[in-house]
């Protein structure tokens, strides 16, 4: 079975639980921490996912660093899956506890590629015109790639726009080429 599978099933009953316990925003909080951590730091990723670090070693190391920033059953969860010897996919399990929690609350996901930092304000619009389109509420992580020279790629979910400069330059280059050698 595929990793995602697994951690899939494993943050559906954790998401479960936290409903039961009416802790599904502290948990999801929790689990977005968790997630950040562990990809700021791959060594305590590659260690969590070692079979060869024992389950105690492991464990006293997920209480130190979150013990006190997280909540009790994001602990006990914590525990549970090195227990299990499930330490290998406790990073994927919090990434898709914080997509189901995006899923059920109709959060959308959007990243944009700019060639200059977006504005506040085009930001706004942006964020706006994605809202209306998709009718959820949107999570947009901007970055800058100065060589896409101007324009944008935005992408929601599976679906990209590219307006970027270096594309349409891309698209010409190659029409150019198929030109010539059709004119051969």
């Amino acid at each position: 079975m595929s990793e995602l599978t697994v951690a899939s099933r494993y943050a559906k009953s954790f998401i479960d639980l936290a409903g039961e316990q009416k802790k599904v925003e502290v948990i999801k909080n929790d689990m977005d921490l968790f997630y950040r951590t562990l990809k700021a730091n791959p060594e305590l990723k590659a260690v969590l996912a070692n079979p060869i670090v024992s389950h105690s070693k492991k464990i006293k190391i997920l209480d130190e660093v979150f013990s006190k920033k997280v909540d009790e059953l994001s602990i006990a969860f914590f525990k549970l899956m090195i227990n299990k010897s499930r330490g290998e996919v406790l990073y994927a399990t919090a990434q898709e506890y914080v997509n189901m929690y995006d899923v059920k609350n109709h959060i959308i996901n959007a990243n944009v590629v700019t060639a200059t930092p977006l504005s506040v304000t085009n930001k706004q619009k942006l964020i706006a015109d994605i809202e209306k389109a998709t009718g959820g509420s949107v999570k947009l992580e901007a970055r800058v790639d100065p060589s896409l020279i101007g324009g944008f790629v935005l992408t929601v979910g599976d679906r990209q726009v590219d307006t970027s400069i270096a594309n349409d330059l891309k698209k010409i280059k190659k029409e150019f080429a198929q030109r010539v050698v059709s004119a051969n």
